[in-house]
């Protein structure tokens, strides 16, 4: 499973259909658009062995998704940053009304990363605060747990728990093809802090139990954001198999936009004009690779890159491809195991979950953009 990432890692930095854009976030996109991966739960979680991921923060995520919750300060209290970006950048604009922070702050500068450790702060020690300054719109857990609209013939507002009814009809009709949750709410989509990048998941399972589920994810931050969503969504899968009295058996990750960030502004400029020729050294890399096992090259690959990129060490923490390469020279170990204690999904906490044998290399840091 973990190969498969790295396949799919090579395609976006080699494929034809494979460009370089200018993205969302200040930074510009090494991009492939359509791709499916097919995971086998059975024979592990596909947790990332060629950089060590951070798992407590995702369990926390996934509890905080699955709760229906969308305050940050439940993860700013248990050390997960996650968020945070986002959240601070949905805020600002009515903290800096307040004075609270200054206004005119350039983005991804130092005073942008000081201001955020300051709203993460304040998020941990204000509850006060929090409630005003700490939810990221109607997000994720709004949508899976509280999906709401307006009933014309009842003349009111109805929830709608999502995932509570995946978890119903599974019970009742496990082959069922109309089980689907969707993160993307168009009336809600201009109030959050992120529109959601996995967007939809959909679950049906055989006549023997076997329970598979597939995500459509639309923006996909392939080094940051999707080992953190494969390992998230194996660990919801056996959530919701334990819930329905199923067997978790596959994981299809289906995507729109994989991409990798270039760093900012003179570092984004240089992949643009060397896009091209790394192209062509990553291909002449695989191919070496594929025939003789040698994935030494791929370090070449990086050396280049920062021998003749731009040197700027902020841009830097933002070039995801550098990250990339140095993961592609690493050789995936075996699989490890997730155990998830036997408790309703909303009750979850992070001492329910366990994982066992799990052996990477170091982890490989760099920042997200928002």
């Amino acid at each position: 499973m973990v190969k498969e990432y790295l396949e799919h890692c090579k395609d976006i930095l080699t494929s034809e259909r494979s460009n370089f854009k200018k993205g969302s976030k200040g930074s510009g996109l090494i991009s492939l658009f359509g791709y499916q991966s097919v995971h086998d739960l059975r024979k592990g979680w596909p947790l990332l062995t060629t950089k060590k991921m951070a798992t407590n923060s995702m369990f926390h995520e996934t509890i905080w998704f699955l709760r229906g919750d969308t305050n940050i300060k439940y993860l700013e209290d248990h050390k997960c940053p996650v968020w945070r970006g986002n959240a601070f950048e949905h805020n600002l604009p009515a903290m800096q009304k307040k004075g609270i922070f200054p206004k005119n702050i350039k983005k991804y500068s130092s005073e942008w990363d000081s201001s955020m450790k300051e709203y993460g702060q304040r998020i941990r020690e204000s509850e006060e605060f929090a409630e005003e300054f700490g939810d990221a719109g109607p997000i994720y857990g709004q949508q899976w747990r509280r999906w709401k609209y307006f009933d014309e013939k009842k003349g009111k507002i109805i929830e709608i728990d999502q995932l509570g009814k995946m978890i119903e009809v599974l019970r009742k009709k496990p082959t069922s093809k109309k089980n689907l949750v969707s993160a993307w709410n168009p009336g809600d989509v201009p109030d959050m802090s992120l529109e959601p990048c996995h967007v939809l998941y959909q679950s049906t399972a055989n006549e023997n139990g076997e329970l598979e589920l597939q995500l459509y994810q639309r923006s996909c931050d392939q080094f940051l954001g999707v080992p953190f969503n494969k390992a998230s969504y194996a660990a919801i899968i056996q959530i919701i198999a334990k819930e329905a009295e199923l067997i978790p058996k596959t994981f299809v990750h289906t995507f729109g936009d994989s991409h990798f960030y270039t760093g900012l502004e003179k570092r984004t400029k240089w992949y643009r004009e060397n896009f091209e020729e790394l192209q062509k050294r990553v291909k002449k890399i695989r191919k070496i690779e594929k025939n003789k096992g040698d994935k030494s090259g791929y370090l070449e690959v990086l050396n280049w890159i920062n021998k003749n990129a731009p040197a700027d060490e902020n841009e830097e923490k933002y070039d995801h491809v550098t990250a990339i390469l140095e993961q592609l020279s690493r050789e995936p170990n075996s699989l490890p195991k997730l155990v998830i204690a036997d408790k309703p999904f909303d009750k979850l906490t992070i001492d329910d979950f366990e994982v066992q044998d799990y052996n990477s290399y170091p982890a490989i840091k760099r920042r997200m953009a928002v």
